[in-house]
């Protein structure tokens, strides 16, 4: 409660200061997107949800520049989510702590029987971790302070990845809605979006753009360092882009490794995006501590050793991403199509895909109402349940139970 005192003192202090004492160029903007959607293949059976964040997540953030000569600009932005139904600045999936059965069942995991008290308390751990903002960090969307030279920009703090940067140019969607690529891969997820702790340098150069990002662990128990690089080509009528995402464990070992690749190009009188990515996790993160946690516990160590090896097991990704869309936009009318399909290359064979379209009207430049229909496709252990652009959805009953999602909202941007 103290840490929002402070930060709400801090944004009473930006709205209220003046040209004479802030850089003039200090900016308040939002977004508030709420909606109702009707999600079915849930544990639950077909429920209705109030959601924030169809399209995009809420969110407000404060950014501004300041020339200081020479060709030297400083900037910074400090974002901030939003729930519109709770008033929240976390939310959890569709389907709570649930996780899938292929990590919440002994036999599965190639565990014996006798182990499944043990697997369903490593399984109601995971299950609390997933969410969004679960730590309610204040800034948690975004936060960095950057320097604009003559030879480039360097950027610090919280920050979008390179991949995820090139995964978003060439959704067809722009990452908006359950239509998006990435609603496929969730749990585990096949791409990190934003990274603290990180270092950016960026240059411009006409129709070519890059960027180079280190992040530290800095002593987390969880998580290690990251190098990440992207480049992309951009024109009025074709733009093509690749990224590469690589992170270490809290062990130092190579884990989550994504390759994203895209294009996009003018195509009679819409645009047509094509992307696929190459997820790679050999020693998946923050599992390390599974065994000594279910030897706090009781659970003798041979056993708990066991457990902890499944689900290091369990946890790696082989898998390709692929997805291919149009986008049609006509006056207040824009319309989106697009198929993603994830396929998992490793036993549990979990392939998934989302079919589905969208349409936006757009009431004004800053208000509009959207209706989105996907369907998610899931084969053999794939469990995926579609969410929303600010959340996850969680998983489904059952392996391989197929999912539907019709969501009606409005957007305002301000």
């Amino acid at each position: 409660m103290q840490r929002l005192f402070r930060n709400s003192n801090l944004l009473l202090l930006l709205l209220t200061c003046t040209t004479f004492t802030c850089a003039q160029s200090v900016q308040v903007y939002g977004i508030v997107d709420a909606g109702l959607a009707h999600v079915t293949g849930l544990a639950s059976g077909p429920k209705n949800f109030v959601v924030s964040g169809v399209m995009e997540g809420s969110r407000f953030g404060i950014k501004g520049n300041e020339d200081i000569g020479g060709g030297y600009r400083t900037f910074f932005t400090l974002e901030s989510r939003f729930e519109v139904d709770t008033g929240a600045m976390s939310n959890r999936p569709f389907s709570g702590n649930n996780v899938p059965d292929r990590y919440a069942n002994a036999t599965i995991l190639g565990l014996p029987t006798s182990l499944q008290p043990a697997t369903s308390a490593v399984a109601t751990s995971l299950g609390n971790t997933l969410g969004v903002n679960l730590a309610q960090n204040f800034w948690d969307r975004q936060i960095f302070l950057g320097l604009a030279t003559p030879v480039g920009v360097f950027v610090a703090g919280r920050q979008y990845t390179p991949a995820y940067e090139i995964a978003a140019a060439f959704d067809t969607t722009g990452t908006q809605s359950a239509l998006s690529s990435g609603q496929v891969g969730t749990i585990p997820s096949i791409i990190d979006l934003r990274l603290s702790n990180s270092l950016a340098y960026r240059i411009v150069n006409g129709h070519i753009s890059g960027v180079f990002m280190v992040a530290a662990g800095e002593g987390s128990s969880t998580s290690g360092s990251f190098k990440a690089a992207n480049l992309a080509y951009k024109d009025s009528s074709f733009a093509a882009g690749i990224g590469l995402n690589v992170r270490n464990n809290e062990q130092g070992k190579k884990s989550l490794s994504t390759f994203v690749a895209g294009a996009s190009v003018n195509a009679g009188p819409g645009t047509l995006f094509t992307s696929v990515a190459f997820v790679k996790d050999d020693h998946p993160t923050g599992l390390s501590g599974i065994a000594a946690q279910l030897i706090s516990g009781g659970v003798p160590s041979p056993a708990a050793q066991a457990v902890q090896n499944a689900y290091l097991q369990g946890f790696k990704q082989d898998s390709q991403l692929w997805h291919l869309g149009y986008r049609l936009s006509a006056g207040s009318h824009t319309f989106y199509t697009a198929y993603t399909k994830l396929n998992d290359k490793l036993a549990a064979n979990a392939d998934v895909n989302s079919i589905g379209g969208a349409y936006t009207y757009a009431f004004s430049k800053r208000t509009d109402v959207n209706f989105v229909i996907v369907r998610f496709n899931n084969h053999n252990l794939a469990q995926v349940a579609p969410g929303q652009a600010g959340m996850i959805g969680g998983v489904t009953s059952n392996s391989g139970t197929d999912a539907n999602s019709y969501t009606l909202g409005i957007r305002h941007r301000f």
